[in-house]
């Protein structure tokens, strides 16, 4: 559009703006604006449907200011414009934000007469700017589109009290680190969120095979915090630990795909390296090794090093069909839900996966997986799942031994299911061996030893697994139930609130009930109890801790009331007997709690990985039944449940 004239009147939905007047109207209302965001509601309306950048408008607008006194003056008078257009970043109507870059007009603008009659034809400017009355050539309008797929890319969440989680420390592991941020979905149909997650995703497992001994991935559970929002990358660089960032993005058009990729390094926020490809969906692995040797061929160069890493070798072998890739990225992005619904919709994508291609290791290693956790979230009997979760698992490592998910799936069956603790050692350690930069691997070793009582290299292993995923809860949390294992009660507290101070239905924070009475807090434990009740329902997980609450506190009519209601449950859906037995030992019934125990085993509940460190089993330990049944789970011996681990 030209340079406005002084008598120049625009007119875009329900607003008139009058520059030589600074008037904006609404309804010919008057709608108070001036100063600086009236300066850049004229610039953005010079290019309706174009990008106008943060530095185009600090040239223009604050030309004397400070860079940080621009962001701020910036950020404050587009938040005045938008008020007054009535818009919103999340339901935007007229000014469309590019996360970093800058703004663009996006409403249909047409020039009137004072007298309010259309002067020329409506400059119609679409949500992707496209202007049907400006011809530009072509290679200008992909360098454009180009632009704003760069710019969208993915976007930042909230900065809440991430890094309460953990204290800030510096790497000392001397490595590069990385972070592969969300893949945007640009095709418009929120039922591709799995397709993008499930590349971002895959690009993480690429890149972390590529150099693990000097080149660092942060895992998805972290990255995933800046899904859908606007963070700028100066914070993420130091939230992460990062000096790299990996920006892309996603448009999928039935068996086509486009991806944009951009590698940027933190130091100076410089643009290392930056591709677009267009593939048919049958060669996007293909690619995606692709895109991972590019990358590694530019981190060498910046390490000073020429040699080249074959990423041909570092990958697990390709499902035979894109439909069975397809439906393991479904599978994946329900399995990172981490619920029970989540779990069984993730079985349903991963056996579709492996119906179209039988050979496919992963999909078998998703099934796994799946089962192999769908027992301790529901409290159902691990007979019921384990069963299941062992033939894939070794169907996985039998197609694909290389396969570190698929070692770590087996290690978690066999330390749960079978207690056999050595080949779970083995497997843990295998799958670290094949992919150093796997945090699943990291985290469910260091529970494996917690369990073992070696509590400081179990708090070690904790602390690779954050610095390869530091924004996980999970694994903060974990690290907590470490600190509660090894009776430091009140670094366990801390830390878990810090994840509650996350999200307060965390369902693994629900632990610090157990520190809680270990510290006779009990009315804090029952707070923490009956939050959990209003959001999730009176399941056996309440009334099993009700009833350890109440009989630890010395309140015996109440717990053996919880007692009760949860022996109806059982007589409806089959329980974890381990559930039962904590009631029974909170109210001093013995020789019921280790009849419940006895239970447990005869079904090979996990719970009874946690008998050797578990505070609450105290008033057993003398008892040489279960002592007995210690040796029988393989956790006799050695170092006792009762040692701590020093400040």
């Amino acid at each position: 559009m030209p340079q406005k004239t002084p008598d120049q009147v625009l007119r875009f939905g329900v607003y008139e703006v009058n520059f030589a007047a600074h008037q904006l109207r609404k309804h010919g209302v008057c709608v108070r604006l001036a100063g600086q965001p009236l300066a850049i509601l004229a610039m953005l309306l010079e290019r309706p449907g174009e990008v106008v950048t943060r530095e185009e408008l600090q040239g223009r607008l604050w030309a004397s200011h400070t860079f940080v006194d621009f962001e701020h003056s910036l950020n404050s008078a587009i938040k005045k414009l938008r008020a007054a257009l009535n818009d919103t970043p999340e339901n935007s109507h007229y000014i469309e934000t590019l996360p970093r870059v800058g703004y663009r007009f996006i409403a249909p603008v047409q020039e009137v007469s004072e007298k309010g009659h259309a002067v020329d034809a409506p400059i119609a400017a679409d949500r992707k700017g496209v202007l049907p009355k400006v011809e530009r050539p072509l290679q200008r309008r992909w360098a454009i589109l180009l632009g704003l797929v760069i710019a969208l890319l993915a976007a930042a969440g909230a900065y809440v009290q991430r890094l309460h989680f953990w204290p800030r420390t510096q790497q000392t592991s001397g490595k590069l680190m990385l972070a592969v941020l969300p893949f945007q979905n640009l095709t418009g149909d929120a039922g591709q969120e799995y397709f993008s997650d499930g590349l971002t995703e895959e690009m993480i497992a690429q890149l972390g095979r590529l150099d693990p001994e000097r080149l660092g991935v942060i895992a998805r559970t972290s990255v995933m915090h800046y899904k859908h929002s606007q963070e700028q990358l100066d914070r993420i660089g130091p939230e992460l630990g990062v000096q790299y960032v990996m920006e892309g993005s996603v448009r999928r058009d039935g068996d086509k795909v486009r991806i944009s990729a951009q590698l940027i390094q933190m130091r100076d926020q410089s643009r290392v390296w930056a591709r677009q490809y267009d593939r048919e969906l049958s060669n996007l692995l293909a690619l995606q090794g692709e895109i991972a040797q590019e990358i590694a061929d530019e981190i060498q160069l910046t390490l000073g090093e020429h040699r080249r890493i074959d990423i041909s070798r570092q990958t697990s072998i390709p499902p035979k069909t894109s439909e069975a890739y397809d439906f393991y990225l479904r599978g994946q992005y329900f399995w990172n839900k981490r619920t029970p619904e989540g779990f069984e919709k993730a079985i349903e994508c991963f056996e579709q996966s492996t119906a179209k291609d039988p050979n496919y290791a992963r999909a078998y290693a998703g099934l796994a997986d799946s089962y192999a956790l769908l027992g301790g979230y529901t409290l159902s009997p691990q007979t019921e799942f384990m069963p299941k979760a062992r033939p894939a698992a070794l169907r996985a490592l039998q197609i694909d031994e290389s396969l570190p998910e698929a070692h770590t799936a087996l290690a978690l069956i066999v330390q749960n299911y079978d207690w056999d603790w050595q080949t779970a050692e083995k497997e843990y350690r295998r799958a670290i061996e094949l992919n150093p930069n796997y945090a699943t691997a990291h985290h469910w070793y260091a529970e494996h030893l917690m369990w073992l009582g070696r509590f400081d290299e179990a708090l070690r292993e904790s602390e690779r697994a954050r610095q390869l995923d530091p924004l996980s809860m999970i694994i903060a949390a974990d690290n907590a139930v470490i600190l509660y294992s090894s009776r430091q009660y009140d670094r366990a507290i801390e830390k878990f609130r810090s994840v509650l101070a996350m999200d307060p239905n965390f369902s693994r924070t629900g632990m610090v009930m157990n520190a809680y009475v270990e510290k006779g807090l009990f009315a804090d434990a029952l707070a923490e109890v009956e939050q959990r009740r209003r959001v999730y329902g009176d399941g056996p997980w309440s009334w099993s801790a009700l009833a350890y609450i109440y009989g630890r506190s010395g309140q015996q009519v109440q717990a053996r009331r919880a007692l009760d209601k949860l022996q109806q449950l059982n007589r409806h859906q089959q329980i974890d007997p381990a559930a039962i037995a904590w009631g029974y030992i909170a109210v001093g019934d013995k020789e019921q709690a280790l009849a419940w125990l006895e239970k447990a085993y005869a079904q090979h509940s996990n719970q009874l990985t946690t008998l050797k460190v578990e505070p609450g089993y105290d008033s057993l330990r003398s008892d040489p039944r279960f002592q007995d049944l210690l040796r029988r789970v393989g956790l006799a011996g050695g170092t006792t449940g009762e040692r701590t681990v020093g400040p």
